[in-house]
């Protein structure tokens, strides 16, 4: 007896017909996500995208990305202090700027701007966890980060624009400044500031959050195995403010540069846009890859 043809999903007698839009010559009825090879059906290049994007990242070497950001973090601050006379991601600072501002409100108008950014900050702060926290989606999926990586480059970019094309006033007068072309710079990059602190959340990389040092000062120097020749602990606590360094020095010079606040905003805008594509192909964790 002639054993029945194995398909992909099940067997066939021998007098069987092919199914309209299987193999027969309705074949123009396919799935639109699948297609046929050797009598399998497998996914197609938009469901492969599709899964990719609704997988969990891997988070080993993660941090090195979250590490990345502390260059950013220096960029944008150093620039901001420069320039407006406040942080626009270390808030501990503007916190002590308020406080001042309130105690003499009329000796400068840094407590304003310092007060701005710590209140987008904080709204900021919410955005983003619930961004991480949507429905059905875990927090470290991949189609989220790349989201709220593509968010934070839109808000620099939009802070980058007004510098760029909106009235141009020079350094002096912009440090006492507290117009809109000041204000809502601020506000826009401080309230993405927090997206980078939110991932490192997300990833369970809780010291990396690009926006603080004082404790991972701490914690390195208070660790026992502080000269361990394996410490990774250790090594990411020395690479986070060394990048951040690295990143005010940069940001300091280009601020003084021709190319000022608002050419610092762009490279930070477009390191952002790196990070996005650094998530789009970072491996998955096991079991999400087809």
């Amino acid at each position: 007896m002639s054993q029945s043809p194995i398909t992909g999903y099940g067997t066939l007698s021998s007098n069987s017909q092919p199914a309209p839009g299987v193999d027969g010559d309705d074949g123009d009825v396919q799935p639109l996500l699948q297609t046929r090879r050797s009598g399998i059906w497998v996914p197609s290049r938009l469901e492969k995208w599709r899964s990719n994007m609704m997988a969990d990242v891997r988070r080993d070497w993660a941090d090195l990305i979250l590490l990345a950001c502390y260059i950013i973090t220096g960029l944008l601050d150093s620039a901001s202090i420069s320039t407006w006379g406040s942080f626009v991601s270390m808030q501990t600072g503007n916190t002590v700027y308020f406080g001042l501002g309130l105690a003499a409100p009329h000796e400068s108008t840094r407590w304003i701007k310092s007060g701005t950014s710590l209140g987008c900050f904080c709204v900021g702060s919410v955005f983003f966890s619930a961004l991480h926290r949507v429905p059905t989606s875990s927090p470290k999926r991949r189609w989220v980060l790349c989201a709220s990586f593509v968010a934070q480059a839109i808000f620099i970019t939009a802070a980058a624009a007004i510098l760029t094309f909106g009235p141009q006033t020079d350094s002096a007068t912009r440090r006492e400044a507290i117009d809109w072309t000041v204000l809502v710079p601020i506000a826009l990059v401080a309230f993405q500031s927090c997206g980078q602190a939110v991932a490192s959340r997300a990833l369970k990389y809780n010291a990396l959050t690009s926006v603080v040092l004082t404790s991972i000062y701490c914690d390195l120097f208070s660790d026992a195995e502080l000269l361990s020749p394996k410490n990774p602990e250790r090594n990411r606590r020395v690479a986070a403010p060394l990048l951040l360094l690295i990143g005010a020095v940069l940001g300091g010079l280009l601020a003084r540069s021709p190319v000022g606040t608002a050419g610092v905003l762009w490279v930070a805008a477009g390191m952002k846009m790196i990070v996005v594509f650094s998530w789009l192909l970072w491996p998955a964790e096991k079991g999400n890859d087809w």
